[in-house]
């Protein structure tokens, strides 16, 4: 049987030409949006987003790329863009009748709503970002041997070929190391729903590629247009980080503030698997970022 969250209805919503999101829609009242990260789906939310839906109508898709949503070829560098992902999202929006909603992600669900909400200022009311910090800001942070812990960035970022046959080649093996090293409470992703991510990832190897290598082109392009322009985040932003800017030597909170003039930072003490180690704290702090 496969893994749903409780109370919600799973089902696939078109949101551009020729590619669906599948998505778990629950709840009533506001919209709010939960984007998941890497190497998961939507399911990463399985415990925040029946507490949000008392509250919200509270949408969770899995990412163009990602699950069971659609995986177009990166026939162009802007397939698998933020600027792309983040349209996604505004599509999924208006397939459900919703103007403007609330919008959380979760590493490179981070990345897209970080991206909408720079590109469709007027649909995110609030934005909650969880354990990145922006894609041009990541490049720069990472130097010398403290850049090792993101290998895969550099790794997916080469070439269309040698990524996709290694990772290929040891799927589970690459995908269940992030799982693992990641995670401060290995019990928190329990047997089956990490079978369940694996499997998800072992489908979608090429999608994942194209997105991570959307990140050192494309992605660094857009940010760097929009940092160059001025443009910042008009809405209110919650940040909540590992204390990771700490251990390779920069202040996440100050790279943060450039970027969001209404800005909340907070870090935790729970690895960077947040919403399924730390459930009640994410969910209060997302509570509390759309009363602002």
């Amino acid at each position: 049987m496969s893994i749903t969250i409780p109370g919600f209805e799973t089902r696939p919503i078109q949101v551009a030409d020729g590619v669906e999101l599948n998505a778990a829609v629950g709840g009533e009242g506001p919209a709010l949006v939960l984007l998941h990260g890497f190497p998961q789906t939507h399911l990463m939310w399985r415990h925040v987003a029946p507490v949000l839906a008392g509250h919200h109508t509270v949408v969770c898709p899995d990412l163009r790329g990602y699950g069971a949503s659609g995986k177009p070829e990166a026939v162009t560098e802007d397939t698998y863009s933020k600027r792309t992902m983040a349209a996604d999202v505004v599509g999924l929006a208006d397939a459900l009748g919703f103007d403007r909603f609330a919008l959380v992600g979760h590493d490179r669900g981070a990345h897209v709503a970080f991206r909408a909400g720079l590109d469709h200022p007027h649909r995110i009311s609030h934005l909650g970002i969880l354990d990145i910090v922006p894609t041009l800001d990541t490049w720069k942070v990472l130097h010398g041997a403290g850049a090792a812990v993101a290998f895969h960035l550099y790794l997916m970022a080469q070439p269309p070929g040698l990524p996709e046959r290694m990772i290929a080649g040891s799927a589970d093996a690459f995908f269940g190391h992030f799982l693992d090293i990641w995670s401060a409470n290995p019990e928190a992703i329990p047997a089956d729903v990490r079978a369940e991510y694996l499997r998800a990832c072992r489908g979608a190897v090429a999608s994942i590629v194209a997105d991570y290598r959307a990140t050192a082109t494309v992605d660094i392009e857009h940010d760097q247009a929009d940092l160059d322009a001025g443009n910042r985040l008009t809405m209110p932003v919650t940040v909540v980080q590992q204390d990771w800017g700490r251990q390779l030597g920069f202040d996440a909170a100050a790279i943060w503030r450039p970027w969001a003039g209404d800005l909340q930072h907070f870090t935790t003490q729970a690895g960077h698997f947040m919403a399924e180690e730390a459930p009640e704290d994410i969910a209060t702090l997302i509570l509390d970022l759309v009363k602002r």
